[in-house]
């Protein structure tokens, strides 16, 4: 079953998004030519971003496959979910658990726009799509469509990919996973990336500094900064990493250490 939560809208074609911009980068369609511009100039203070992004998503594949393989879990609330960029969330769960249920949720219109055309679920699950933005968790958990998709008799897995680092300690950067988390019955789990400049400060400040230029600024974390969002749960093995040295196959991208600004952990919500 597949479904959208809203009417499409219009597109904002003259500024740079963040979804946009990270689609360009990995290769995407789904952008224009202010991403493109963004997204050039951020490559050339740093051309080890395409990695860093690839090693992000895919950071979220093998987190996915971990929940519905290894820990069962059949639910998942995606926020921040991006452009969709085949394998997505529901594809790689779906596979290993048919049933599985995805609520995917992201703030900006061409994401909606392209929601309904991209975002297919096995008949057996369902996968649904809601236009919300995460600084407002209460449109989020109060939306017909987590009602209908996800049910809190039983573990969600939330995943916040790729957007902690857009989000400042002014925000209530905290609070707002606190509350994401609440409804959510023990057992559920947190999947969550956090950027960093720990490993390759003066290239990933010019990039930030590009991302400010674009009206995107961002809040870069220290390892123990990033663990700070885990605190009261239980963190599975090997704890916060950076993303390509959590749980990595054979078959990953090899990267060099300084080439990842990203933080990537996942942690279970106990009794």
């Amino acid at each position: 079953m597949r479904e959208v939560g809203h009417t499409q809208e219009p597109l904002n074609a003259g500024t740079a998004h963040s979804a946009r911009v990270y689609d360009y980068i990995l290769g995407g369609k789904n952008h224009y030519e202010a991403d493109e511009a963004a997204g050039n100039a951020m490559v050339e203070v740093w051309p080890a971003l395409p990695a860093h992004m690839r090693a992000n998503r895919a950071f979220m594949h093998r987190v996915s496959n971990y929940l519905a393989r290894e820990r069962g879990i059949k639910q998942f609330l995606d926020i921040g979910t991006g452009l969709p960029t085949s394998p997505n969330l529901h594809e790689v769960v779906q596979k290993t658990e048919p049933t599985a249920r995805i609520l995917y949720v992201d703030n900006d219109p061409i994401v909606l726009n392209y929601a309904q055309a991209l975002l297919d679920s096995t008949p057996q699950g369902r996968t649904t799509y809601v236009h919300a933005d995460m600084l407002d968790p209460d449109a989020i958990l109060g939306s017909p469509e987590f009602r209908d998709t996800l049910s809190l008799d039983e573990p969600v897995a939330l995943l916040v990919i790729g957007i902690l680092h857009f989000i400042h300690p002014d925000d209530d950067d905290h609070g707002l996973i606190q509350r994401l988390l609440d409804p959510l019955p023990p057992g559920s789990y947190l999947a969550a990336t956090i950027g960093t400049a720990d490993f390759a400060p003066e290239e990933v400040g010019r990039v930030a500094e590009r991302y400010a230029e674009e009206g995107m600024p961002m809040a870069l974390r220290t390892q123990a900064e990033a663990a700070t969002f885990f605190d009261g749960l239980e963190l599975v093995d090997p704890g916060v990493v950076q993303v390509h040295k959590w749980r990595p196959e054979p078959d990953d991208e090899q990267v060099n250490d300084a080439d990842i600004a990203m933080y990537g952990a996942l942690a279970r919500k106990p009794a």
